[in-house]
């Protein structure tokens, strides 16, 4: 009994202590952030900065607006999320609980195998397949849009999606099935009213882990999306995201200048957006617990 009460007390220290340096990172990031990101609210003030509708970084315009940057991010990830959240859930429903085994193994495994690509290849098969298809499609002048960067997103987005909304699905008890089952409910009744339910928080972790791989791409927004530095009106618009913005323009911006201390505050920006949803699925996923 010692042992074990040692182990226990080990084991309960270790996890203290690494919560405890996760909590310190998160703070020494945000600190860093804003210690880089203050010297331009000096001489741009902070509603300019978040509100703007230009971002002309270079002499002699040199104005700092990141709205045009923050709804690009904006339309893209809801884009992505429109695309990849049934997609995903109605392929993690078909491999937990439709798919036979046969079926199912070599499918997770190509499923797999999309979570592997590197992102760089997927834009540049984005920019070469996916852009000109939106083009002839939707009768636009470049396909180089906000929907073309949505579903490169959506794409890298599903594997996660289908990957944890499965397990989601597979640690629903089995008495659930067979109650409804016993019940005279189909398997569809069973699969969509019961097992869906009752699996609703782990699938909306699923759909949060998703938007977070889709906000924070870089470089497959960067070569599908057009790069054009203006306020995108709809999917079919050319859009900028913050991060496409950073890897863009931190290689060729003077260091310490205010473009410099500018593409830290984007950084910032965010930071606590991300932080913000994921305080929100955080909550969303303890009341969906709870009920």
């Amino acid at each position: 009994m010692n042992l074990r009460r040692l182990q226990d007390q080990v084991a309960r220290n270790v996890i203290t202590v690494c919560a405890a340096v996760t909590i310190v990172t998160l703070a020494l990031i945000f600190i860093f952030l804003l210690r880089d990101t203050w010297p331009v609210f000096k001489q741009v003030r902070l509603s300019e900065f978040l509100f703007g509708h230009e971002w002309e970084p270079l002499p002699p315009q040199e104005i700092f607006g990141t709205l045009p940057l923050i709804m690009g991010s904006m339309w893209v990830t809801a884009g992505a999320i429109a695309i990849a959240l049934p997609i995903g859930v109605c392929c993690a429903v078909y491999l937990g609980e439709i798919a036979p085994r046969q079926i199912r193994e070599p499918l997770k495994s190509l499923i797999e195998i999309l979570a592997g690509i590197p992102s760089v290849v997927l834009g540049f098969l984005g920019l070469v397949l996916l852009a000109p298809w939106v083009k002839a499609v939707f009768d636009l002048n470049t396909g180089l849009t906000a929907l073309t960067g949505s579903i490169m997103l959506a794409l890298m987005a599903m594997p996660t999606i289908i990957s944890i909304a499965e397990d989601a699905l597979a640690a629903v008890p089995r008495e659930y099935r067979d109650g409804s089952l016993a019940l005279g409910a189909t398997k569809l009744q069973t699969i969509w009213r019961t097992l869906v339910p009752a699996a609703k928080s782990g699938i909306l972790a699923a759909v949060m882990l998703g938007i977070g791989r889709a906000v924070g791409e870089t470089m497959a927004v960067m070569m599908v999306t057009g790069n054009a530095r203006v306020i995108p009106h709809s999917l079919l618009d050319p859009a900028r995201t913050m991060t496409a913005t950073i890897a863009a323009e931190m290689g060729e911006t003077v260091h310490y200048s205010t473009h410099y201390h500018s593409l830290f505050g984007i950084g910032l920006v965010l930071f606590v957006m991300t932080f913000l949803l994921n305080t929100v699925a955080d909550v969303v996923t303890q009341r969906a617990r709870t009920r």
